[in-house]
């Protein structure tokens, strides 16, 4: 529990939004939602050691919180599937265990916000992560970033042009989910390189088999096989060629 509670990481944004609940008298407001917010991250903790995912930092933001890992890029789908929902799994039981003892009238009205906001299909919320595995299961690796990333900038665009005659603040939220999605825009092929380069050097035991005649065709969870002038090769020897042509350029 001490490594956990090390890496946890407060962000000033979060201080300044907490000054000024407290400051207007919304204390037991913020209580509530940072209980919650707790509530939910240790869910995705609980089931990240679970697995053994290797937790890198825990990030304490004014919408919510944030959980990085320093993990392979090639962990199964259903890994990645189950820790993306057990946040909301974990709060969920958590408020209907005790939404009847909890006397406070926003109670209910915070659940449901952190709730619905971690679904929204933004990187690197939820939802998002959620959509991925699910584009990871119907297309290639390559393309379930790309898709992640379109369907991040929309609900963005879409989101600040509702905000401006809703919430202003929401922008500010919203400023801060572009950073981290230009950041997946940006780091796109070194996390393809990463994925290729992973399935090189360690042996994975994926049981489902897919034959294809190009990288950007390879999907999470499959084992391929490269079909090349009318000629099949194994994916570790498809690799190892690549890697050694770029090497000796």
């Amino acid at each position: 529990m001490k490594n956990i509670l090390s890496k946890i990481y407060v962000h000033p944004l979060f201080l300044v939004c907490s000054l000024i609940f407290v400051l207007i008298g919304y204390f037991r407001f913020l209580s509530y939602f940072m209980l919650l917010i707790l509530i939910h991250e240790l869910g995705h903790i609980i089931v990240s050691i679970i697995f053994k995912w290797n937790i890198d930092k825990i990030i304490i933001l004014p919408f919510g919180g944030l959980t990085k890992y320093n993990e392979k890029i090639n962990r199964p789908l259903k890994e990645e599937f189950l820790i993306s929902i057990a946040g909301i799994l974990f709060q969920m039981i958590f408020f209907y265990l005790f939404k009847n003892i909890i006397e406070y009238k926003y109670f209910s009205i915070i659940n449901y916000f952190i709730i619905i906001f971690n679904l929204i299909p933004i990187y690197p919320l939820d939802g998002s992560k959620i959509l991925n595995v699910i584009f990871n299961k119907i297309t290639s690796f390559k393309n379930s970033i790309l898709l992640t990333t379109i369907i991040s900038y929309i609900f963005i665009i879409v989101l600040s042009i509702m905000s401006v005659r809703i919430n202003k603040l929401f922008i500010l939220i919203l400023s801060f989910l572009l950073i981290e999605v230009n950041k997946l825009y940006k780091e796109r092929k070194e996390l393809f390189n990463k994925f290729l380069l992973e399935r090189y050097l360690i042996e994975f035991k994926f049981k489902r088999e897919k034959t294809i005649d190009n990288v950007s065709k390879m999907k999470k969870d499959y084992r391929h096989l490269f079909h090349i002038d009318k000629s099949y090769v194994t994916e570790k020897y498809f690799l190892k060629k690549m890697f050694d042509i770029k090497h000796n350029l």
